[in-house]
Order: structure tokens, then sequence, then C-alpha cells
């Protein structure tokens, strides 16, 4: 059974995935942006591993036997779901399978925001060893810092422990009060009294731009903002202005509106804004748990069987 893989494997993981065939997977890999390769092999897969690149109407149009489309993670707002469900085409993701991943990475980006990696590490690259007063004197701790998460998923359970031990007080909203130990407020609240908000919830119709420019204005001066979901969640056009103002002291983001992001956009010039190219996500340890899901799915498509986490 034909399976592609929609993503730019290198040669130690196209070796991996090539020991499949022994259980009746051929695991074909493409590099996601090949637009006219991956539409040849699409023509007889029965079953894509998607990542990143959008699974839209007109490509399932083009994948007459297409039976399975097994997520990579876990958003699925990337893939034409009403246009599966219409072709009868499964769609499945695997939660907790980049959970660890992704909260190390917002932690990451919280401590690259607070001690202005970026501009430290320019400065030390390029033979100034002595960094501008300015970046000196905004340098942070987490310790002593409120820290709150919007939504409390898996990735939160995860980071807010890790935060909570290096000395940040930990707040969080979600549509739901959670069994957790940290207290549970409304979002309104939360941007007031955070000095770190993070963002851990999916994108839908209602989380669009869930932070604008009246939420960011609601915010502390001089607050930070971490986004490793979905870029969308954010006004870029606001938090640029927030973030030239003063109003916000700096920004972490992993994801972006516009995936991938051009060398134009305005927030990759700005020194307070520390970034990384929607890899929150990667690691070779979340790649070996997501392939076993993804392996045991495929599988399951092909014998008729239940498939995990499945959304359609």
């Amino acid at each position: 059974m034909k399976v592609l893989f929609h993503y730019a494997a290198g040669a130690r993981l196209r070796e991996e995935v090539a020991r499949f065939a022994t259980l009746g997977l051929e695991v074909v890999c493409c590099a996601e942006g090949s637009e006219q390769p991956f539409l040849a092999e699409l023509a007889d897969a029965r079953v894509i591993w998607h990542v990143l690149q959008p699974i839209t109407a007109d490509v399932i149009r083009q994948a007459p036997k297409l039976e399975l489309i097994q997520k990579i993670g876990v958003g699925v707002n990337t893939i034409d779901l009403d246009a599966a469900r219409s072709r009868g085409i499964a769609v499945c993701n695997m939660p907790g399978t980049n959970s660890r991943a992704v909260a190390e990475m917002s932690l990451l980006l919280m401590l690259s925001a607070l001690r202005r990696q970026y501009c430290v590490e320019r400065s030390c690259r390029t033979g100034k060893w002595v960094v501008d007063a300015q970046v000196r004197e905004s340098l942070g701790e987490l310790c002593g810092r409120t820290v709150g998460i919007v939504g409390f998923g898996e990735v939160p359970r995860i980071l807010a422990p890790i935060l909570e031990a290096m000395g940040a007080r930990v707040i969080y909203t979600a549509r739901s009060r959670k069994e957790v130990a940290y207290p549970f407020v409304s979002l309104r609240e939360l941007l007031q009294v955070s000095d770190i908000v993070t963002l851990h919830v999916p994108l839908t119709a209602e989380t669009e731009k869930l932070i604008d420019r009246s939420r960011m204005a609601l915010m502390k001066r001089g607050a930070i903002l971490i986004n490793t979901a979905r870029g969308a969640l954010i006004d870029e056009i606001a938090l640029h202005v927030a973030l030239v103002s003063g109003a916000l002291g700096a920004a972490g983001l992993d994801v972006f509106a516009h995936e991938p992001a051009v060398a134009t956009n305005p927030l990759l010039a700005l020194d307070n804004v520390a970034v990384a190219p929607h890899l929150a996500w990667l690691t070779n340890e979340t790649l070996g748990r997501s392939i076993d899901v993804a392996v045991r799915n495929s599988l399951a498509i092909r014998d008729s069987v239940a498939l995990e986490h499945r959304v359609v």
C-alpha cells in the first residue's frame, strides 16, 4: 500500500521509513513545496502523512485512491475536513506525540525573549562584546513573573510545572476549569495581570485573531507574548505596532499567520522578537512517536480496523 509522506525527509529518516516495506507499506517521501512531484505521487496513494502544507479540496480531488489523511501532529486546520468527509476519506491526528517538544520550545522562546538572546548573540558573533545599554537594561528573569497560559491541554500540563519549578506564578484560562492546582481566571484578567502570555489553543473561527489590538491593549506594558500554537491566533499588524511602541516588551513566535513567513514580514526585523520557523513540534523523539502512530493507522486503514484519534 502506497503512503505519501509530505515532508522533506533527510537520509536517515528516509532509510527508517523504507523499512516499513516489510509491513507492506511503500512510504514515498516528497518535500513540501514540490507541487508537481507531490501531485504525481498522490495519484495512486492510499494514505498521506501530512505535516504542514495545506491539503485543500483541490488536492483531495486529485487523489482518487486516497483513504486516509494522517496528520503528523495535532492541528487539522490545514486540512479541508469537509472535502475529506464528502469523499469518505478518514482524517486522524495524534495528540500528545509532540507535546513535550512544544512545551520545551515555549519555554525556550520565553527565556529568549526575556534575555534578548537574538540581540546578545548577534552582538557577540559580530565582535561587539559590550552589549548596548538599552538591551542590557531590558534583560529579565522568569522567576517571580506571572505566566498566563491560554488553553490548558497537553502542552500546558507539561509546561506549567516546569514554569512553577523555575519560580514563576502560573495562571490559566480555558473553555472550562481543569482539575489542576493553578488559578483559573478569565481571559481578560489573565491579559491584565500576566507578565508573559503564552498561547495553546487550536485555530478555529472563534480563536482567529484571539489576541487583537483591543486585547493587546489590556496587557501589561512591557509584557511578553509567546505563540507556539497557530500564527493566525494573533493580529500580526497590531502586534507589530505594540512591539514598536513599547506597549509590549517582546514576543516569541514559532508560528505566523502566513507560512512560510517571508523576509518582508515586519516582525522579523524587530530585535525584540524571538522567532523559529514552525518547528516547536520537531525533535527526533517527536518524529519517532509520530511515525509509530502513522504506521499503526496506515495498517489499520489497510486492514479495515479502528483508527486511532479519528477526527473525520
